[in-house]
């Protein structure tokens, strides 16, 4: 049976204020770590933000946890370098991986940043769900499609967050969904629920946080 793909539901009340409470404790940023051996222990639920260089994942990480500066945001495509740990309290790690695509930066160097990202989302047993961050205004592209390659194969389970919803007409959303959804159709690793998120106006921020909090 084939998969439908759509946008998730607003959370109820219960869900929502789940979510809420996750975000609204403590969040501190442990380390950026360059290295496998160098990751904090797998003692806890793990996801993990995964997007094109650019994309708005440090602004999203802002957004969802309602700091400011928690995570350094860039106009600069490819300044995130490290996997970047946070701690939403003792029950979760939040993962900032690094940008892909496009990054301003020596070959050698991004061959290293993309062989950390493969290792990583191949060897953490802990890692309950990968968010694949896609700019709205431009939908999925092939930087987006092999990192969902690579979630398929290492089995992953991974659901798509459109990021900058602000920048696009409400009238664009159907048509950006359906083509969304087209892409996601060959990937079984893709969770059936897309979420429409805006850092600038909180859109979606919600429902982001409450499917991260329903992963203890």
């Amino acid at each position: 049976m084939r998969i439908r793909f759509a946008l998730a539901p607003e959370p109820d009340a219960a869900a929502a204020e789940a979510g809420r409470r996750l975000f609204a404790g403590p969040v501190t940023f442990l380390k950026g770590v360059t290295a496998m051996n160098a990751l904090p222990p797998a003692d806890r639920c793990e996801v993990c933000l995964a997007g094109r260089s650019n994309v708005g994942k440090s602004s999203l990480i802002n957004a969802l946890t309602g700091r400011k500066a928690l995570a350094r945001a860039s106009n600069t495509p490819g300044r995130t370098q490290e996997v970047n740990f946070f701690a939403l309290g003792e029950r979760h790690w939040l993962v900032d991986l690094p940008g892909y695509g496009y990054a301003k930066a020596p070959p050698a160097q991004v061959e290293r940043w993309q062989a950390l990202l493969r290792a990583y989302l191949a060897g953490r047993p802990n890692l309950r769900r990968a968010f694949v961050l896609v700019d709205a205004r431009h939908g999925v592209k092939p930087p987006d499609e092999e990192i969902m390659g690579l979630l398929d194969r290492a089995a992953v389970p991974f659901q798509t967050v459109l990021t900058k919803a602000d920048k696009i007409a409400p009238k664009a959303v159907p048509a950006l969904v359906e083509d969304v959804a087209a892409a996601l159709a060959g990937h079984p690793a893709a969770f059936p629920e897309i979420l429409l998120t805006s850092a600038e106006t909180g859109a979606g921020i919600p429902a982001l946080r409450t499917a991260i909090a329903g992963l203890v």
